[in-house]
């Protein structure tokens, strides 16, 4: 690069109106991409002509300010004079894009001072900054950040923390949040320094034989479903269809009916709410329903905003191995009133699988084995995505850190990156402190629920961008390297955020419910929070951070995302296209071949290592999507969100290995996912009208990556 010594330009004026530091280094980049592009130019030419566009300023601009565009357009002259037509060309082009996106971004109002992509744009616009009246966008995304940071921040107070250390905090929040190295859930950056200030994301409501409490836990769902957050239930007290009702002399409809009411409530308040409402549904596989739930998603359009799941415990996934029975027992009289075989019940639950993506299953021993507070009460459901069990009216904050922003790389040798295990402890710390201190901002629904929350004080810290650190790395996911290295880095989260809560609790005082828990047991002195970590499906806050979605692998190499009505942009992984352009073979032609699948499947010209690093979700084994989840789940304290991806051509077969698999590895829950298998999903592999190509992948604009179908992306 050329040396930044600027004797008479020194100050550029950028489009917003603001000046910065004249800078020939980004001029040499730029066309740098251009030369690499079309392959022309040797080693130092873009520095050359970068040069030559810094002489041609400085006679052209003596005295004055050139503007970003001045200076676009004489990189443009000085490459045709140094006979670059093609490069000049491509430069052309690489201008052109981008105007593209600075309008889309201009058309959602919103001004972009963190420099984020179009997508991050569009989803702050949607869901997170704050409107007038008129639905005007009247906050920037860093000023989004500092409202976040200082709201949490001031919890700090309660604790005797005086002015400059709650700026300390306020600053150290905020840091991590504009950074991308760290993100709460979305509830929290929607409302954190907002008048109603609800911030949790997840939520269990009790759900008990009668109609005071089903409507009282309606009324809360409402409330927590206006907020941003999303609820979990087990359906598993009701009593079956058929049954009698002392009190009339009728007969009981069943669990069925009351989800489908939830599921109205969640419909009609999402229309007034700011993002989707997610629900998870629950019924034990020995309730004498349990068929008839696990095929109720099978009718186009039924409980639309729910995901359901089957409970079973080690008994009965025993009985499915071995071929026994499971007693069917009334919830209303505690009785046995039937039996059905386990392989049957177990077959038509894989096949409704296999063809709606549901029901999910939940291994509820493994979970009560593992839970802090069992001392308390058996947990009985789980948050909307399967990664929060909760105990009745308790609800958790999630947070997740980017952990592809701690690989550092030595210059210009991708994949050989190494972890920086001293940064990521301090987010780690950090984001529990974070998390620790919503608790104190949140305001609850109800006074149960805020005090059942505060009973226990769960916190979530989990992470994304997981497939980004091992391509960084070298790492192909489906690998024993990768499997080792997930250990070691969720072990390293763990401990360090099981240290932080521990010197929390001798601070601050631990959770309530310590006396008697898991943790007195181990012979912990203090703990903050019951739990500490989380795997979540991060959902549209990976989009803001730049990351993929949770511990999910790539799902496209380049797609092609529908940002808004009549614009679709390509985007492609900015890792693959790094490594494409320094190794020389990168071209817009080749990105849009893989935009048609997605996967570097059947695209000549790039390197085999290459083609291994970069697998896709699709095409990694279900058992290897399983081995990770399960190493995940060994180190993290509630439980891990993932979607086990199946290709369209999976059997029912496939389904039920999957299941039996993941039991065995202690997984606390699976989702099962077959392409094709929703009517609707976020992630098309299919025909376009327009565009350069008739076959590309096409994904929607909150699709982060993870489970395609649209409750999943929660």
């Amino acid at each position: 690069m050329p040396k930044e010594t600027r004797p008479t330009l020194t100050t550029v004026r950028k489009r917003d109106g603001r000046l910065e530091p004249f800078s020939p280094s980004k001029i040499a980049r730029a066309i740098g991409k251009a030369m690499v592009e079309v392959g022309k130019g040797g080693a130092g030419a873009a520095d050359s002509v970068a040069k030559r566009v810094t002489s041609l300023l400085e006679e052209a601009y003596d005295g004055r300010i050139p503007s970003v565009e001045d200076i676009q357009d004489t990189a443009e002259e000085a490459l045709m004079e140094r006979g670059y037509p093609e490069v000049a060309k491509a430069y052309i082009l690489y201008r052109s894009e981008h105007a593209k996106v600075r309008q889309v971004k201009e058309f959602f109002g919103v001004k972009d001072d963190l420099k984020l992509g179009v997508n991050a744009i569009k989803v702050l616009e949607r869901r997170y900054l704050k409107k007038d009246e008129t639905g005007r966008v009247i906050e920037t995304p860093s000023q989004l950040f500092r409202r976040v940071a200082r709201a949490i921040a001031q919890s700090e107070q309660r604790y005797g923390a005086a002015r400059d250390v709650i700026a300390e905090y306020e600053e150290l929040f905020y840091g991590a949040m504009t950074k991308g190295e760290f993100l709460p859930n979305s509830p929290t950056l929607m409302n954190a320094g907002q008048p109603k200030g609800q911030l949790s994301a997840c939520f269990v409501l009790p759900i008990e034989d009668n109609l005071e409490s089903i409507f009282d836990s309606l009324k809360a769902t409402a409330l927590i479903h206006q907020s941003g957050g999303g609820t979990g239930f087990s359906f598993g007290r009701i009593r079956p269809r058929g049954d009698i009702v002392r009190s009339t002399g009728g007969v009981a409809s069943g669990p069925i009916s009351f989800i489908r009411i939830f599921d109205t409530v969640t419909d009609v308040i999402k229309q007034g709410g700011r993002r989707r409402g997610a629900n998870m549904g629950i019924l034990p596989i020995n309730h004498p329903d349990i068929a008839d739930f696990a095929t109720c998603k099978s009718a186009p359009g039924f409980l639309e905003n729910f995901n359901i799941s089957v409970t079973a415990t080690d008994a009965a996934m025993r009985a499915i191995v071995r071929g026994g029975d499971i007693p069917l027992k009334n919830p209303r009289s505690n009785k046995i009133v039937g039996q059905i075989k386990a392989k049957e019940i177990f077959d038509i639950i894989a096949t409704n699988t296999w063809k709606t993506g549901d029901p999910g299953m939940i291994w509820i021993d493994e979970i009560n084995r593992k839970n802090p507070t069992r001392h308390v009460g058996e947990i009985e459901s789980t948050n909307p995505c399967g990664e929060l069990p909760l105990h009745p009216r308790e609800s958790c904050n999630l947070g997740s850190i980017n952990v592809g922003k701690f690989i550092d790389l030595p210059a210009g040798r991708q994949g050989k990156g190494k972890t920086d295990w001293k940064r990521l402890s301090g987010v780690v710390r950090l984001g529990v402190r974070f998390l620790d201190d919503v608790i104190e901002a949140n305001v609850f629904p109800s006074l149960e629920i805020g005090a059942a929350t505060l009973s226990n004080r769960r916190i979530g810290l989990g992470v994304m961008g997981f497939a980004e650190a091992l391509i960084k790395m070298g790492l192909p996911y489906d690998s024993p390297a990768a499997l080792l290295y997930a250990a070691r880095l969720m072990k390293f989260v763990r401990d360090q955020g099981w240290q932080a809560s521990r010197e929390l609790g001798k601070s601050r005082g631990s959770f309530p419910n310590f006396k008697g828990s898991l943790w007195q047991k181990k012979g912990f002195r203090a703990m903050r929070n019951a739990t500490v970590t989380t795997i979540a499906p991060t959902g549209t806050i990976s989009i803001i951070a730049g990351a993929s979605s949770g511990i999910e692998p790539l799902f496209a190499i380049a797609f092609i995302r529908n940002v808004m009505e009549g614009t679709r942009l390509l985007e492609v992984n900015p890792l693959f296209e790094e490594i494409a352009r320094k190794r020389k073979f990168y071209s817009t032609q080749m990105m849009f071949q893989i935009a048609q699948s997605g996967t570097l499947a059947g695209i000549k010209g790039i390197p085999p290592g290459v083609r291994r690093l970069f697998r896709t979700a699709l095409e990694i084994k279900p058992e290897w999507h399983i081995r990770m989840q399960a190493v995940f789940q060994r180190f993290t304290d509630n439980a891990v969100s993932k979607t086990i991806n199946l290709p369209r051509d999976a059997t029912p077969e496939d389904v039920r290995k999957a299941y039996l698999l993941a039991w065995r590895l202690k997984c606390k829950g699976i989702t099962v996912y077959r392409y094709g298998s929703k009517p609707e999903q976020v992630l098309t592999i299919g025909p376009i009208e327009k565009g350069p190509i008739e076959r590309q992948v096409s994904v929607e604009s909150e699709f982060s990556g993870g489970c395609p179908a649209p409750v999943c992306n929660f």
